[in-house]
């Protein structure tokens, strides 16, 4: 039996990735991590399209970001402008959270074996992305190859969306059957903003993630 593991945010990539494993995969589950992000409603919106999706959910919680308090992403950064250059690295986005994929990843592939799971999907993107480094396929598969050879283990990462543009990843969405789900449930709004929907989905509309989202909804329609 085929199984996969869903690095689940509660996004529009993770949510796709999600829809596009269970048809391809005899068994999903999905993994969400609460590191004290200013947008936790992203916590509460991959519960309820795991439970929408009929997955297990497991939400892992970890403090040490917010002790390091090294990204405007963080919610003991509330008055940090997310719109900025981050105050460490400047040529990166102040929503950079340094290390937070290698973190994320580490612990999957360690929830992955402790569950006999066989592949880790990821929504990283290299194409339409934030500027994140940590996002890009090499970065990645040094990381697979450094913890398989840690564990003796021979889990693989799959990132379906790699090469995508925003507007292809609406379009994978509208083929998995779950563009309405994207539309309705999904966050990705780094100010925690569901008050406002628009033809995309709910955002404030003016932060990078709520930026990209909506011209990729252009370009897609």
């Amino acid at each position: 039996m085929s199984s996969a593991l869903v690095v689940f945010s509660g996004g529009q990539d993770s949510t796709t990735c999600l829809a596009w494993a269970k048809s391809r995969y005899d068994y999903v589950e999905t993994i969400t991590f609460d590191y004290h992000q200013k947008h936790s409603i992203e916590i509460e919106q991959a519960k309820k399209i795991a439970a929408i999706l009929n997955v297990p959910n497991y939400v892992v919680v970890i403090d040490i970001f917010a002790q390091l308090g090294d990204s405007a992403l963080l919610d003991v950064n509330k008055d940090q402008d997310i719109n900025a250059s981050h105050h460490a690295k400047p040529n990166l986005p102040a929503s950079f959270v340094p290390n937070r994929n290698a973190m994320f990843f580490t612990i999957a592939h360690a929830y992955a074996q402790k569950q006999g799971l066989e592949h880790i999907i990821t929504g990283i993107n290299q194409t339409d992305y934030s500027g994140y480094p940590d996002c890009r396929q090499p970065f990645v598969k040094s990381l697979e190859q450094s913890l398989n050879m840690g564990s003796e283990s021979n889990i693989e990462f799959k990132y379906p969306l790699i090469e995508l543009t925003k507007a292809e990843t609406f379009k994978l969405a509208e083929d998995e059957g779950i563009l309405d789900l994207i539309i309705d449930e999904s966050h990705t709004c780094y100010n925690g903003n569901r008050s406002v929907k628009h033809d995309w989905g709910y955002g404030c509309g003016e932060c990078p993630a709520c930026v990209l989202r909506k011209e990729g909804w252009n370009n897609f329609k």
